[in-house]
Parts: structure tokens; C-alpha cells; sequence
């Protein structure tokens, strides 16, 4: 079985038709919309290996029970959701597994509403966003005999490479309800990534997206560095004991991937502060050292399931562009400052207009009160002294801190959290953190976790769908491409290729020398989005020049070889 468990201010679900002809018809009583606030609902999917109903049963409940007690419930909705799954049971186990549960559920004093089941349904709710609010879970029944199951699969299905291609090439992205500019269909016909059920959530990234990818990359770096940040790389692995430390272990042990070695239990880390804050500690720190700003581009791992996955803007595999602030109380607010200057610096670099939230403390929460007072005021002083507009956000802060949001909109307007900003007094007090004040003695630092793309992965996506795939030049894979009108004139076109490397030696050019028409050749540069398009005919060579075709346009117009190239290498080394 799968669930997803979300902890919700409220849901709203309301039966249209029947989707199994098996299934009674409801009473018109239970065909009203029903609206359930502050619940716990469980998005349910019966599984094939689900078959003893009292085992299933009794594990659904427990965990339906540790979850409740965790976001301090005691509403919950169980709603059936066969989209979690590709392996659903029968109908009527699945049912029943429903029933069971919502009986039992009740026995334990729980306020319980059951979505009804074989029903298309429409739905609203509004997911509360701390970080219980979304939990997914795997129910395996019969341990043993499933370890024997899938023993048998590997080797009658994976071993077999022809059988395991044909899997692979099933897996092929549906598009007939995406939109042009859905950054999915972008990296296709870009050539930019592609997914494969190899590696469910992970991006495979091709030569033309990694050089975007990397492009961002070196932009981060070079303006970090003048922003007085160190760059660290931390390990991928680590004991569970760091994470248990932290607090992340109580809450994202389900979401962690766990591997053991030498009869210890490693975390493949969902998040990079822990492994920061161990190079914050390998050596004496003084008052005269803070702030100190260490940023990460590390890679992270979280478990979803596959059913809510989606692209690069939910994966299980991605980027963080983390970093760690140290400083004193006095030096908060001005540290504050700055990082909202560089996210606003990166947002309007590429042209992203963004909205703010304030995110308060959630219920489950370390340290005191009076931390999270000063927190929370410190933050919201620094946005009203800057005359931002801002939401807040009740409830839905960082475990260990109350957080600035910064969020974007997709090609469906759906906003997605990317940079944030989170105040924690809370880590460095389990970490025992000190630096020698100038009085010579030992104090805390406080700690700003920050991050600007946030989500490396879903920041691409978000700006392929906002440029519809046409980057700026020095982000483009391919900056220009030439095509020859006929092949007489190839000589000169490679003349002008060779004249472009030798003035700009970083300049991604190709060329396109194909017996076609130029009609045809134009049509493949604008699939692959690329910004100049240069045509080279006789008339080209006979006045040594080129004819440039601005991506995306129709306007041609001629200009000196070397006027272009002056041109174009100015928009890469400025970055416009």
C-alpha cells in the first residue's frame, strides 16, 4: 500500500458520477459537497500484495495514528487515490481495507470522513506546509515473501536486458495536456534531459541542459565570491546519528534513504546544514571570524512517491545552491539584508518577478519561545524596513526557524517555493556551536540558512517556461548557428566559424552544411531554440558580411562579420 498523508486547514470533495458500475449508488444525502478542517488526509492506493485485509488494516492504522499524534489531529479523511500506484489490488479489497480502517480509527476516538470510493470526485485543499504537512508512506506486508517476490523479478525481468530496454522504452512523456511552453516538451525537443524508470525523480542531464546547468553554476560562484562567501563540498552520506542530532531524523525518517555499513546506519542527507555545520566545527572560531558566509551546490536526496512527481519541478534527486551564515545577534539584521539584495539581484537577472511569505512557527518545533519571539520580529522588521509586500504564512516555518519565502510562477500559474531565507537559533545549540567574543568568552552564533535558485532542477524548469525555451546567448547551448545556402558557399561560411572562435574562444557555435533548404534549416535552429541564426548565401560573400536572424524572429538583416561578433561577445561576457 502508498499513502500520501497531508495535514491540511481544510478539504473539500464532492462525488460527480459513478467510476466502477460494481459500486452502489450513493444515497443523494452523501452526494453533497463535505468540507473537513484541520485533518490529516490519507490519499490511499491498495496494492496487488495487499491481500490479507487485517494486516493491511492494522498497519495502515498505525501509521495513520503516528502521524496524527505527530501534527496533533485528531480529524482525518481517508480518501481513496489509485494514482499513487501503477500495481492497484482489486476494488474490493481496497474497499474494505477503507472500511476496516475508518472502524478502527473510530475505536481509537478519531473524527474520521471517507471519501466515497469508485467515484470520480473533484477536490480542494489547502496543504498547511510545515514539514509533516507532507508525508508519503509504503506499507509492505509480508516481508519476506515480498523479498522472495521481487528476488524472482531480478532475475527473470532485470538480468534479461532485452526485457528491461523494452521496460525503458515504455516510459515516454505524455503531452497531450501540457501546454507549448511546459518545460518538459522544452528539454525534449532541446535536447536538454530526459527521466527514465531507472532512476525514478533523478534527471539524466544531456551535453545541451548540463552546459546550461553549468553556466548557472559559474554565475552563482562569481557572484558569491564577491559577495564574500566560502564554497564547501560535503559528503552524501552520513551517520544517522548526525541527522538524529539535528531533529531531521524524528521528522523525515520516511523520506531518507538509509544504506548500512560496517553495522551502522547511514543517511543519504535530505539536506545540507548538518554536514556545513561540521566544518563550521573543525576549528576555533572568533568573534572576528563572523559573519561567516559558506555556501554549498550540494546534491540531496528525498523520497517521494512516484505519483506525485513531476518533472524538474518535484524530484527525488536535486541540487541545493546552500548556505550557512554565522554571526553575532548585532550583525543579523544586516546579513538579513544582504541576502535579500542577492536574491533580488539573481531574480532580476533573469527576469522573474517573485512574491514574498513569512513563515511562522509550526507546532512541532525546538527550542523556546522567546527564541522564536526574536526570530520571528527580527524577520519581519527587515521586510517592513525595506517596504516589500509580504503574506504571512501561519504555521509554516522551519522546525528549527521561522523562514522568508520567495516564490515563482509556472507556465499553469502554480507558485513554487525556490529561495528562502530561515532564522535558527535551534541547531546551534544542539551542535554546541561557539566563537571567543571579544570579553574572551564563549558564545552561540546564530545561523541564516539560505538558498537563491533553491531547487537547482526547478529553477531551470521555471525559467525555461518563462523564456518558452528561448535563453538569454550566454545561457543558450548553442549561441549560433551558420547555414550555408548552397555548398559553394560552405568555404566562406567555415571561414567566418573560424574568424568567431579566434575573437571569442568560449563561443558555443555549430553549423548546418545539409543539402536542404535554408527554409528547413531555419525550422531546426528555432526547435532547438537557439539565439542567432546566421545565413550565408552569395550575396553574404560578395559583400563579406553575414545575414543574422535573431531567434524566434523573422526579421533578417545584414551586418559586418566582425560588427556581429563585437556584438554577441558582449552580450555572453556582460551576461545579457
Amino acid at each position: 500500500m502508498k499513502t500520501l498523508n497531508l495535514h491540511v486547514d481544510y478539504i473539500k470533495f464532492k462525488p460527480l458520477k459513478k467510476a466502477l458500475k460494481s459500486i452502489k449508488e450513493l444515497p443523494d444525502k452523501d452526494k453533497k459537497e463535505k468540507e473537513i478542517k484541520e485533518a490529516l488526509v490519507v490519499l490511499t492506493a491498495v496494492e496487488k500484495a495487499d491481500k490479507s485485509v487485517p494486516i493491511v488494516v492494522k498497519q495502515l492504522v498505525e501509521n495513520i495514528k503516528d502521524i496524527a499524534s505527530q501534527v496533533k489531529t485528531k480529524n482525518i479523511v481517508l480518501y481513496p487515490y489509485a494514482h499513487l500506484s501503477k500495481d492497484l489490488g482489486s476494488p474490493e479489497i481496497a474497499q474494505e481495507v477503507l472500511e476496516k480502517a475508518e472502524e478502527e480509527l473510530k475505536k481509537h476516538k478519531f473524527h474520521v470522513a471517507r471519501a466515497p470510493f469508485g467515484y470520480y470526485k473533484e477536490f480542494e485543499l489547502k496543504v498547511k506546509g510545515h514539514p509533516l504537512s507532507e508525508l508519503s508512506r509504503e506499507i509492505r506486508i509480508d516481508k519476506e515473501k515480498e523479498e522472495n517476490k521481487e528476488d524472482k523479478i531480478i532475475k527473470e525481468e532485470v538480468y534479461d536486458s532485452k526485457q528491461l530496454l523494452r521496460e525503458i522504452s515504455k516510459s515516454k512523456l505524455d503531452s497531450s495536456k501540457l501546454k507549448d511552453n511546459d518545460h518538459r516538451i522544452l528539454g525534449r525537443k532541446m535536447d536538454l534531459f530526459s527521466f527514465s524508470e531507472v532512476a525514478p525523480g533523478m534527471v539524466f542531464w544531456h551535453n545541451n541542459g548540463l552546459i546550461t546547468r553549468n553556466e548557472l553554476i559559474n554565475f552563482w560562484r562569481e557572484e558569491h565570491k564577491k559577495a564574500g562567501y566560502k564554497e564547501i563540498q560535503t559528503p552524501q552520506i552520513l551517520d544517522k546519528k548526525l541527522w538524529q542530532i539535528s531533529g531531521h531524523w524524528e521528522k523525515y525518517k520516511e523520506n531518507i534513504f538509509l544504506t548500512e555499513y560496517e553495522k551502522r546506519i547511514f543517511a543519504v542527507k535530505p539536506m545540507n546544514c548538518p554536514g556545513g555545520i561540521l566544518v563550521f566545527k573543525n576549528s576555533p572560531k572568533s568573534y572576528k571570524d563572523l559573519p561567516l558566509r559558506v555556501g554549498e551546490l550540494g546534491v540531496v536526496h528525498r523520497q517521494e512517491l512516484s505519483g506525485v512527481l513531476g518533472g524538474l519541478f518535484r524530484v527525488i534527486q536535486f541540487t541545493q545552491d546552500d548556505a550557512h551564515i554565522y554571526c553575532t545577534e548585532k550583525q543579523i539584521e544586516n546579513e538579513l539584508a544582504k541576502v535579500i539584495d542577492l536574491v533580488d539581484l539573481f531574480y532580476k537577472k533573469f527576469g522573474f518577478e517573485y512574491t514574498i511569505e513569512l513563515s511562522t512557527r509550526p507546532e512541532k518545533r525546538i527550542g523556546d519561545e522567546k527564541m522564536w519571539d526574536l526570530a520571528e520580529n527580527t524577520l519581519k522588521k527587515v521586510l517592513e524596513k525595506r517596504k516589500v509586500k509580504f503574506k504571512i504564512n501561519e504555521g509554516d516555518g522551519a522546525f528549527y526557524g521561522p523562514k522568508i519565502d520567495f516564490h515563482l510562477k509556472d507556465s499553469l500559474e502554480r507558485t513554487w517555493q525556490c529561495g528562502t531565507i530561515q532564522l535558527d537559533f535551534a541547531m546551534p545549540e544542539r551542535f554546541e556551536l561557539e566563537y571567543i567574543d571579544s570579553d574572551n568568552k564563549k558564545k552561540r552564533p546564530i545561523m541564516i540558512h539560505r538558498t537563491i535558485y533553491g531547487s537547482l532542477e526547478r529553477f531551470i524548469g521555471m525559467l525555461l517556461e518563462n523564456t518558452n525555451g528561448r535563453l538569454p546567448t550566454w545561457l543558450a547551448p548553442v549561441q549560433v548557428r551558420v547555414l550555408s545556402f548552397t555548398d559553394r558557399n560552405i568555404d566562406y561560411a567555415e571561414k567566418i566559424i573560424t574568424r568567431m572562435k579566434e575573437l571569442i574562444p568560449s563561443i558555443r557555435i555549430d553549423f548546418d552544411f545539409e543539402q536542404k533548404t535554408v527554409q528547413s534549416k531555419v525550422k531546426d535552429a528555432e526547435e532547438m531554440k537557439i539565439p542567432y541564426i546566421l545565413v550565408i548565401g552569395d550575396k553574404e560573400e560578395k559583400d563579406g558580411v553575414v545575414s543574422v536572424r535573431k531567434g524566434g524572429s523573422n526579421l533578417v538583416g545584414k551586418m559586418d562579420t566582425d560588427e556581429f561578433i563585437f556584438k554577441i561577445r558582449e552580450e555572453i561576457e556582460k551576461r545579457i
